[in-house]
């Protein structure tokens, strides 16, 4: 039973993604830069904080997809594998090309994350997400998003300083309340993520990872290369 919860999320990350119908944007490649730290407040403390900041464009730079700004407190049972979290998020989204408008949401979230080793040095990491979803202009609005995160390093048996390695992950988002107000409504399927990236580790919890994600919904298709420096501290 076990070695088939554990092969479970990798028949999803395979299975999930494509969305073949989806319509490509025009012009094609975006980008994310992103900042993703965690820390705990003592050394052997069970709390913490980890938090991210996301700047995403249309294209490479310079026109402005969304600004994400996202917090959150931490805490990890005793003799567990479970991260627990609380946090929020700030999104101001644009709109692409010269138009200047900007919508603002505010998000609060709670969260579960736990690894499993699948096999000597492939590493996995599984994420249950609820969102609150305050959009500006619209109704209150929530979401459920899992996430399977693989890591395999290439030149070493564990990701330590001085290693390269594979990072994969999928994520899928599933909306919650499906009116939005003024007798509009959104599909019950809102998202997929698939990306691929390199990964290096600079030092010790310093990571820098390289790579494209492709982003699909029931009608829109999108790639973006990410740049992404993870900080653990």
């Amino acid at each position: 039973m076990r070695k088939w919860f554990i092969l479970l999320p990798l028949a999803l990350l395979l299975i999930l993604p494509s969305n073949t119908s989806a319509q490509t944007d025009p012009d094609e490649i975006g980008a994310w830069y992103m900042y993703i730290f965690n820390t705990h407040f003592k050394k052997d403390s069970l709390w913490g904080v980890q938090g991210d900041i996301q700047y995403r464009n249309y294209n490479i730079i310079g026109d402005l997809q969304q600004l994400l700004i996202r917090g959150g407190l931490t805490y990890m049972p005793k003799e567990s594998p479970l991260k627990l979290t609380f946090g929020y998020g700030y999104i101001s989204m644009g709109s692409q090309g010269d138009i200047n408008d900007n919508l603002v949401e505010h998000r609060f979230y709670q969260e579960t994350s736990f690894p499993i080793k699948l096999y000597k040095g492939v590493f996995s990491n599984h994420r249950f997400r609820y969102e609150m979803r305050f959009v500006e202009n619209q109704d209150f609005r929530t979401r459920y998003r899992y996430s399977i995160f693989l890591n395999i390093p290439l030149n070493n048996l564990i990701i330590e300083p001085k290693t390269v390695y594979i990072s994969l992950y999928n994520e899928v988002f599933i909306n919650g309340q499906r009116k939005i107000g003024d007798a509009k409504t959104i599909p019950f399927f809102d998202l997929n993520r698939l990306y691929g990236a390199l990964g290096y580790v600079l030092r010790k919890g310093l990571k820098i990872q390289f790579g494209i994600m492709r982003q699909t919904s029931n009608k829109f298709g999108k790639n973006q290369l990410q740049l992404s420096l993870h900080n653990s501290f």
